[in-house]
């Protein structure tokens, strides 16, 4: 019983205790926690779960949970109890979560029970656990294209492993919805594929010819399989093949005449595919040979080409146009369709006798030799000889004087000098070897000779013979020697003279200067090209670049080692013609490129380019000649020292049509005629009918009027040819000096002139001016005198009916009254006076005059034993009044003839302190004293024939 006690007391012990400290023991939680939570929900899956233990359970409050708490900033989250009982939570988010905002959240919590009782007195708290909570993605958003649209350029016949990489981006936050696994193109057909990452290749060879652009449309997928709202556009250029060469030209270039330099290649460059240069050297050629002979050049005849260009006079032109006194070149075939250029062709069977009268008698040690020539190899032919000139014995022997021949591509100057001139053995043949004599293009060939040296010219450029042969001198003989061309004639030796030798090619200009050789500044000029090469802007081009022209200008060699600045100068290239009128058609163009590589690797070949110059036909002038076409003079006119002018108010003027206003810088009306300026090279005074009676008759003209000018002048019974290439203002003032003189103008009725004018040599001519020539006698003199004051027909008149009405108003129209009548035949009266006193006045003056004159000449002396004076008998029979008034018009006439000849006396004193008072001296004839009663006479200083 005792022992029972004892236990009770314990116990009552123990439950006093426990009623005083019921909450003893903390709620425990694990210490850490991984969470998942998805974007569309709001629970948060913890490994392992939120539950809370309490060791003090069963005891009520406890060893219960009451609340878990979180320990953290903006921790969207909350915990609450599921079971406080069994310590059961929940971790749940307080608004929906955004991976794409913040995929991860890490914080702080704890459980706490409910402590001793109801009040929540005693509460403990857990450990703190961490807690890591990891956000799942949803797929929510689709791939997006990083650009608007794709654009790549391929060259064509190549395959590529990638062309061009698109790419897609996806919002999602998770890997699995966020990363692009597939990329598709959906357009239907196309030559091309496109793998997981983007890229587009070429499944094959793509053409430039026949497609240059596709257009593919391209989509993805993530890996949640989500597609691309939107697909992109991918446009792929496809480039021809990069090939070296030349790009950015025109095949065709138009040149219109008279621009002057015009750009070639104002665009164009080269394109070496990236290729590593040193230099670059570029070759232009301008191809001119089917043009004139061998470029365009001008076409004026030999004469006036010479004089243009101031040679030496005293040249013999061995191939003249076919004439009346040039008939030798009537039988050999000419090339007229060559812009008036004078070609002969010999074929190996054609050859010219040059008369005895044209052929130069004596060479001396001093000549000169030149020609045109163009000349290929004759297949078969290589050992005969093919002459050009030969000068040989005309019968009985065989014996070649001179002669200028070629022989198997080697041109020949045989020279033997006759035995009264030389007795020496002497160089006789010299031979030059070029490749231009038989390059099937024409040259321009001058022999200048100053025996025992001699000198060739090929288009500017000096050879000396390679090879000088001696020979004896010619014995000399009396047999007469035949200068021909095209051939040696062989008049000995033989049972019929024949031709021998001929000549195979062309020729042209072959003219032979006894006594003189000509500079090399002549020789240039007469075989210059008017066509050629340029470089726009030279002071701009690049100092690296180096640049070389041929003496034609038809070749330009540039070199440099920048290809920019290669480019620039090449676009520089230009073309000119400085011909006023130039032949129309093609001019054909060549580049050539060579590239230099460094290291001297395998380099890049440049194709050369072929283009045209198109020159196009220039407004064909047409050259108008005007001015009176009737010349009525008193006979006495005619019979004075200079004759009578006959163009005094002669015109040449030139027009040419606009036909296209939009070929011109300036807008003009189609058809409108504008007047433009460019020189003539020759007009011919021809005589109509009867040709001049060379005792009686004569054309003539001062040698003054032609100092300072490119002209001169050939007289004949014919008519009279002005020639050389001047403006036609000079030749105005040169045939307004021309005169017509007649020593017996009593037995003259009637003469008629013709005058024409060229350009370039016939190929523009002017109209046909005739004039019509009369001498008047006795009364009808007088008549025409009586009505000089009637203007000639092609004097402006200009009358004004007006004057009186505006002086007297009120009798515009009505009858005049007798007082008006009285006033105007007094007016008129008073009038008469004064010009009768003026007119004294002025033949007191002009007798004064002539009389200083007649003295002045009495003081020299000549030779009038060749004069023949002729009275018209038929001039006593007129009456005295006529013979009155004949003789004062025939005072007025030489009055004014004599103040004609003063002014050109005064010409001729300026004009003989010129360079050429030399000429003027060669040609001057002695003049013979002019008195009122003796015969016409000749002034000295005139061309008559």
């Amino acid at each position: 019983m005792q022992r029972i006690a004892g236990v009770l007391a314990l116990v009552a012990v123990g439950l006093s205790a426990a009623r005083t400290k019921v909450n003893k023991h903390k709620p425990w939680i694990e210490t850490s926690y991984h969470g998942v939570i998805t974007e569309d929900t709001d629970v948060v899956l913890l490994d392992p779960p939120l539950v809370a233990l309490d060791k003090d359970a069963p005891v009520p409050y406890a060893g219960e949970i009451c609340a878990f708490n979180i320990h953290g900033l903006e921790a969207p989250f909350e915990a609450v109890v599921l079971n406080g009982t069994s310590g059961e939570g929940q971790l749940r988010a307080r608004g929906l979560v955004d991976c794409e905002l913040q995929k991860e959240y890490t914080f702080i919590i704890q459980a706490h029970d409910c402590g001793s009782g109801p009040g929540g007195a005693e509460v403990k708290k857990s450990h703190k656990a961490v807690v890591h909570i990891q956000v799942n993605d949803v797929n929510e958003f689709a791939p997006v294209f990083r650009e608007p649209e794709y654009r790549a350029a391929v060259t064509e016949g190549k395959i590529y492993d990638s062309i061009l990489q698109v790419e897609a981006t996806d919002q999602d936050c998770s890997p699995q919805y966020s990363q692009i696994c597939n990329y598709q193109i959906t357009t239907t057909s196309t030559p091309f594929a496109i793998d997981r990452n983007g890229n587009i290749r070429n499944t094959e060879k793509l053409s430039y010819d026949r497609q240059q652009q596709y257009d593919v449309q391209v989509t993805a997928w993530d890996c949640g399989q989500k597609r691309a709202l939107r697909g992109v556009s991918v446009r792929i250029d496809v480039k021809p093949a990069c090939k070296p060469g030349w790009q950015g030209w025109n095949q065709r270039v138009d040149y219109e005449p008279g621009t002057g330099s015009k750009q070639l290649f104002p665009k164009m460059h080269l394109e070496t595919c990236g290729g590593p240069l040193s230099s670059v050297r570029t070759t232009v050629e301008l191809q001119t040979s089917h043009i004139g002979k061998g470029c365009d050049r001008e076409t004026y005849s030999e004469k006036s080409l010479q004089k243009l260009c101031g040679a030496s006079s005293g040249s013999t032109d061995l191939l003249p146009a076919a004439g009346a006194a040039t008939n030798w070149t009537a039988s050999l075939v000419t090339d007229s369709g060559r812009d008036s250029d004078l070609i002969f062709k010999f074929d190996g069977r054609q050859a010219a006798k040059i008369p005895d009268r044209v052929v130069p008698q004596n060479l001396t040690d001093q000549f000169t030799v030149a020609t045109w020539m163009k000349h290929g190899p004759s297949p078969g032919l290589r050992a005969e000889k093919e002459t050009l000139l030969c000068n040989s014995d005309k019968t009985e022997m065989n014996r070649h004087h001179y002669s200028l021949y070629v022989h198997n591509c080697r041109l020949v100057l045989l020279l033997r000098r006759d035995f009264t001139q030389v007795d020496t053995f002497r160089p006789a043949e010299f031979h030059w070897k070029l490749e231009q004599i038989c390059d099937k293009e024409w040259h321009y060939y001058v022999i200048n000779v100053e025996f025992p040296g001699v000198t060739l010219y090929v288009d500017g450029a000096t050879y000396d013979p390679y090879l000088v042969t001696d020979d004896w001198p010619i014995h000399p003989s009396q047999i007469d020697v035949q200068l021909t061309v095209g051939a040696c004639w062989q008049g000995g030796e033989v049972t019929k003279p024949r031709f021998t030798q001929y000549f195979r090619g062309s020729l042209s200009g072959l003219t032979i200067r006894p006594g003189k050789i000509e500079s090399q500044k002549v020789i240039s000029c007469l075989q210059a090209c008017k066509e050629g090469l340029d470089i726009n802007s030279l002071e701009s081009l690049d100092k690296s670049i180096k640049f070389h022209f041929n003496p034609a200008q038809s070749i330009l060699v540039m070199e440099g080692d920048d290809l920019e600045s290669t480019n620039a100068a090449v676009r520089k290239v230009s073309y000119i013609n400085s011909r006023q009128f130039p032949t129309p058609g093609v001019r054909r163009l060549r580049v050539s490129t060579a590239v230099q590589c460094f290291g001297e690797d395998t380099c890049i070949t440049i194709p050369d380019i072929d283009a045209v110059v198109m020159v196009l036909q220039a407004s064909e002038p047409r050259i108008t000649i005007t001015g009176a076409e009737r010349l009525n003079r008193p006979a006495s006119g005619f019979r004075a020292a200079a004759g009578a002018a006959l163009f005094q108010d002669l015109h040449i003027v030139s027009t040419v049509t606009r036909a296209d206003a939009t070929t011109h810088r300036t807008a003009r009306r189609p058809g409108v005629q504008e007047e433009i300026i460019h020189n003539l090279d020759y007009c011919d005074i021809l005589v109509l009918g009867e040709e001049l009676r060379p005792q009686q008759e004569s054309l003539q003209l001062r040698r003054s009027a032609l100092l300072g000018k490119h002209l001169d002048a050939t007289n004949s019974t014919s008519g009279m040819s002005i020639y050389g290439v001047d403006s036609m203002s000079n030749y105005e003032q040169v045939i307004r000096q021309v005169r017509y003189g007649n020593v017996l103008p009593g037995q003259m009725t009637e003469r008629r002139f013709r005058l024409t004018c060229s350009e370039l040599n016939g190929r523009y001519t002017s109209n046909e001016f005739n004039l019509q020539v009369s001498a008047l006698h006795g009364a009808e003199a007088a008549e025409r005198v009586s009505h000089a004051a009637a203007p000639p027909q092609y004097m402006q008149v200009i009358r004004h009916p007006s004057a009186l009405q505006d002086l007297y108003p009120g009798h515009g129209s009505a009858v005049p009254s007798a007082a008006t009548v009285a006033i105007v035949m007094c007016i008129a009266a008073l009038v008469a006076v004064m010009v009768l006193g003026v007119y004294r006045i002025h033949i007191t003056h002009q007798q004064e005059v002539k009389l200083a004159e007649t003295a002045k000449e009495a003081e020299e002396t000549w030779d009038d034993s060749a004069l023949t004076i002729t009275v018209n008998p038929m001039e006593s029979l007129e009456q005295p009044q006529a013979a009155e008034e004949g003789a004062s018009e025939e005072e007025e006439e030489e009055e004014d003839e004599e103040e004609e000849e003063e002014e050109e006396e005064d010409d001729d004193i300026t004009s003989a302190e010129s360079d050429d008072s030399e000429d003027e001296a060669d040609v001057q004839l002695p003049r013979v004293q002019r008195q009122s009663k003796r015969g016409p006479n000749w002034d000295r200083a005139t061309i008559s024939y």
